[in-house]
């Protein structure tokens, strides 16, 4: 799985109100071996109100963006604007950083889910998907852990 930095905050923040659902993803993941994975990236988009030593990366691998991620962040930012058309003023080529992220979701073979807070994030997954043959699953956190996973939530 790849963590998206809303993500994150709603896991270290415990004031957010998606707290708990964030520690449940988080402690199946754990629990059940998934590979979790952190974009430099999103370290960089945390780091901007946070600090690095927050945040659990022993419990995750480092995913450095690379040039195989930047020629696919390039290839899918070129679906979305010619699905979204491109609005007045906005010619200069900018990819932004959740392109970024679904380009290293999508280029490394270990990741099968993209796991956020982000609906706005959701509205381009699922413009660009059917196009770009995005190769990993939108998991939203607003969707509890049980329901997503499909199991029971026993009381610890």
């Amino acid at each position: 799985m790849l963590l998206d930095t809303s993500f994150l905050i709603r896991l270290l923040k415990d004031t957010e109100p998606l707290h708990g659902n964030a520690k449940d993803y988080f402690r199946y993941f754990i629990e059940n071996k998934v590979i979790i994975k952190c974009s430099t990236i999103s370290i960089a988009e945390y780091c901007v109100k946070g600090r690095h030593d927050e945040l659990p990366l022993r419990n995750m691998q480092i995913l450095p963006f690379n040039f195989d991620h930047a020629v696919r962040a390039g290839e899918i930012m070129a679906i979305l604007k010619s699905s979204k058309g491109t609005p007045p003023g906005a010619e200069r080529v900018v990819v932004i950083n959740d392109i970024k992220l679904f380009a290293q979701a999508d280029s490394d073979t270990e990741i099968d889910g993209f796991v956020t807070a982000d609906s706005e994030g959701r509205k381009m997954y699922d413009s660009i998907k059917p196009i770009s043959g995005l190769s990993f699953d939108y998991i939203d956190i607003k969707v509890p852990c049980h329901e997503h996973f499909g199991y029971l939530p026993l009381p610890i």
